[in-house]
């Protein structure tokens, strides 16, 4: 939609914001709602195409606070970019909106080759409720690197499993103080 064309539309409706019934004042309001959601959305869509790498990164994150399932085919491409730092912001965002349609794709981001893109999948795959998850991130507690097996140790504890006790136990131990850290907080999670 033109922006004019918007601008027309948004001009007509304000005046319901004001009418008699009340019906109609939910009505106005929502349209206006999605009126200015759409053009936040187109906005947001030149700054990814035509900004520079930081106005990107922000755009990213302005599409998660939009939200809604218009921005989910957007950051689900942002997060298979070739850049790290477009991937990271992506993997994250995504991981905050929780989208199931997103899952598979974050779950595949932990094979990434770059050790920040796999930290980021394995802290967005901490927003999902997901059991099945469990395997996935076990072997991440073995990475002993401070990041990955901090990361998983987080994501675990927020999943819940009374069966981590043991291996999250063992990582109280760690070199890292990041990992001790994050262990002694997964294990306040856990049931």
């Amino acid at each position: 939609m033109e922006p004019t064309s918007r601008m027309k539309r948004r001009e007509a409706i304000i005046p319901l914001l004001k009418d008699a019934s009340a019906e109609v004042r939910q009505a106005a309001a929502q349209a206006l709602e999605t009126l200015e959601a759409a053009q936040s959305l187109d906005e947001l869509l030149t700054r990814l195409k035509q900004g520079d790498r930081g106005t990107k990164i922000g755009a990213i994150y302005a599409l998660g606070r939009l939200g809604g399932e218009k921005v989910l085919p957007i950051l689900l491409y942002c997060a298979a970019r070739p850049e790290q730092d477009i991937k990271c912001a992506a993997i994250k965002v995504l991981g905050e909106l929780a989208y199931p349609q997103a899952l598979s794709q974050l779950v595949e981001r932990l094979k990434d080759p770059v050790v920040a893109v796999r930290a980021a999948a394995i802290e967005a795959l901490s927003h999902y409720r997901e059991p099945a998850l469990v395997p996935r991130l076990i072997p991440f507690l073995e990475e002993s690197d401070g990041l990955l097996d901090a990361e998983a140790a987080l994501a675990l504890g927020h999943l819940g499993d009374a069966r981590l006790e043991e291996p999250l136990l063992r990582l109280l131990g760690s070199p890292h103080e990041r990992t001790r850290s994050a262990a002694a907080t997964a294990l306040s999670l856990l049931p």
